[in-house]
């Protein structure tokens, strides 16, 4: 008999946000019921997506059909766009659409991965109050429509406040699939010692990219040593495969396959917009990418060993309870500091060993 009388609901999207939100899930699974939803919208946008126009991004096409599966293949219970239930909570990795039948409840936004930079569009949006799926990612965390937003790190933190959202609204959580990059070091991936470029969907997303130069690129930097391709999911692999062989004929391209357990046994990671940017950093790789290394470092997802679901199902039982949040925020703040000291203990005890030898 289910004596659970509250119920959740997860929106999930790509595969990156479909994990995460099953992660944040089996801490709340024993107690509320769980539910599961593709990335969706209402009214005009939620029309056109039943539609192929909008196949591209995730509210269709492999990143709704992988979505599905994922859900199936791990017995989740499923409740296509929160129709058939009334919810307690809701959980969703984006909200530049925000669903009409979630604006009246409580939500919490979880950052999915990096943010797009603040370019002409964002501000355009921001200024004229355009819809915020126009400037893409940049203007995560903006729309206002939710109870919490749970962060990757302090510096991101502090980046989504530059931004306009609202400081007491953020908890710094940690992020799923992020947070323990070292357990990838343990892999069975055949290759070592080499040179690896993870691709974006850029140019699927119709976002200008001229891939021709990043591959030039990637074989400067790679002088002469073994190249491996990583391609994004989304892409259309026969056309970006033959433009890599044209250039690079002897480079090794990968379709498919776990990316982190790449960058895991590479030496140098190439990126431009990846998230996986943050994995090579937290394993001390050689990375390349089109953002400031400098200024991703102070944004780097803070490595916690894998707690940032059980933080972020923390915060969200306390919100449905209806506890005081504000005990969670002070919580997170205090443990915040104490990371703080133990760096600074760490980076000073290393300077003196240093120093010593």
């Amino acid at each position: 008999m289910n004596n659970k009388t509250k119920n959740i609901l997860f929106i999930c999207g790509s595969l990156n946000q479909t994990t995460m939100m099953h992660k944040i899930s089996r801490y709340l699974n024993n107690e509320y019921n769980c539910y599961f939803t593709p990335y969706y919208a209402t009214g005009l946008i939620g029309a056109i997506s039943k539609t192929s126009l909008l196949d591209f991004s995730v509210l269709g096409g492999q990143f709704r059909k992988k979505t599905l599966d994922y859900l199936k293949q791990n017995n989740l219970q499923i409740d296509i766009e929160g129709k058939n239930n009334n919810y307690d909570l809701i959980f969703t990795c984006s909200d530049l659409i925000i669903p009409s039948n979630i604006k009246n409840k409580s939500v919490i936004l979880v950052q999915e991965g990096m943010t797009d930079p603040e370019n002409f569009m964002f501000h355009i949006v921001k200024a004229l109050k355009l819809p915020r799926w126009m400037a893409s990612t940049s203007t995560t965390g903006l729309s206002d429509n939710y109870d919490l937003f749970c962060v990757a790190s302090e510096g991101y933190k502090q980046l989504f406040i530059q931004k306009g959202v609202k400081p007491e609204k953020i908890l710094v959580t940690g992020i799923p699939n992020f947070d323990n990059c070292r357990v990838f070091l343990k892999n069975s991936f055949p290759h070592k010692n080499f040179v690896l470029a993870a691709t974006s969907d850029t140019r699927e997303t119709y976002k200008f990219e001229n891939r021709k130069n990043f591959i030039r690129n990637v074989q400067k930097i790679a002088n002469g040593r073994k190249i491996i391709f990583k391609l994004h999911p989304n892409e259309d692999a026969e056309r970006n495969t033959a433009e890599i062989k044209s250039i690079i004929p002897d480079a090794i391209v990968y379709r498919s396959g776990k990316v982190e357990e790449m960058i895991a046994n590479c030496d140098v990671l190439i990126t431009r917009y990846s998230s996986v940017v943050y994995v090579g950093l937290a394993l001390n790789k050689e990375v390349y990418s089109a953002f400031d290394i400098n200024k991703l470092r102070k944004l780097m997802p803070i490595q916690n060993d894998g707690e940032s679901a059980f933080n972020i199902a923390s915060a969200a039982r306390q919100l449905i309870e209806r506890e005081n949040i504000n005990a969670v925020l002070a919580y997170n703040y205090k443990s915040y500091i104490k990371s703080k000291f133990i760096s600074a203990y760490q980076y000073l005890k290393k300077s003196i060993t240093v120093k010593l030898s």
